[in-house]
């Protein structure tokens, strides 16, 4: 079973998203949070694999819930819930550490598809994300250090970026690509590196940006 808490103001919203999640027989929902206060305080006493969050809530929001969780380094795997596509504010939600979004009206096999994907370690930040989300990527603050064009990728780590961009885990990269996991990890980290970024889902951004995939 996924473990997945709600946070989101409207209680219509959060009742109708419980109410879909319940017919999947694979979901759990374990909690829930009228407000960003009530999240924080209670996302790391629960630890649930995954977090459908709302962004805009009176008082603390859930850019500010993405922030204090983590900087404390309690932020579960999150999905950006959004009733309509707000690009900048998906943006910074992505920046703070969030895994991905979904609009309130997506199909229930979308929103099961992506609770699963976040639950198990991928990205639900795709190539078909809104422009305006890419031509705000270089705004992204990194570890290391970022240059303007970054070191030539091979045609290798080109291919795993596409099946990273793609969602896809290092192992199921491994066995597509037919190498050792282990393997795909060092890709990965030299592709990080490259694009000086610190995590898969900036470097996807990062790519698009680029028109790198």
């Amino acid at each position: 079973m996924i473990r997945v808490f709600l946070v989101d103001d409207q209680n219509l919203v959060r009742q109708g998203v419980q109410a879909l999640l319940e017919i999947a027989t694979e979901i759990e929902v374990i909690g829930e949070a009228t407000s960003g206060q009530e999240a924080v305080k209670q996302i790391p006493e629960l630890n649930p694999d995954v977090v459908l969050l709302d962004m805009r809530m009176p008082g603390m929001s859930g850019l500010d819930v993405l922030h204090e969780l983590s900087q404390a380094e309690q932020l579960p795997p999150t999905i950006i819930l959004t009733t309509f596509d707000d690009e900048e504010l998906i943006l910074a939600g992505v920046k703070a550490g969030a895994k991905g979004y979904l609009l309130k009206d997506v199909p229930l096999e979308e929103l099961v598809d992506g609770i699963k994907q976040v639950a198990a370690g991928k990205t639900i930040v795709r190539p078909q994300i809104t422009k305006r989300i890419l031509e705000g990527v270089d705004d992204l603050k990194n570890e290391f250090m970022s240059f303007d064009r970054p070191d030539p990728l091979t045609n290798r780590e080109t291919e795993i970026l596409r099946l990273m961009a793609g969602g896809y885990s290092n192992k199921e990269i491994a066995n597509s690509i037919f190498v050792a996991e282990g393997t795909v990890k060092n890709h990965v980290s030299n592709i990080l590196s490259k694009l000086g970024v610190r995590d898969r889902t900036r470097a996807v951004l990062k790519a698009l940006e680029l028109g790198l995939i």
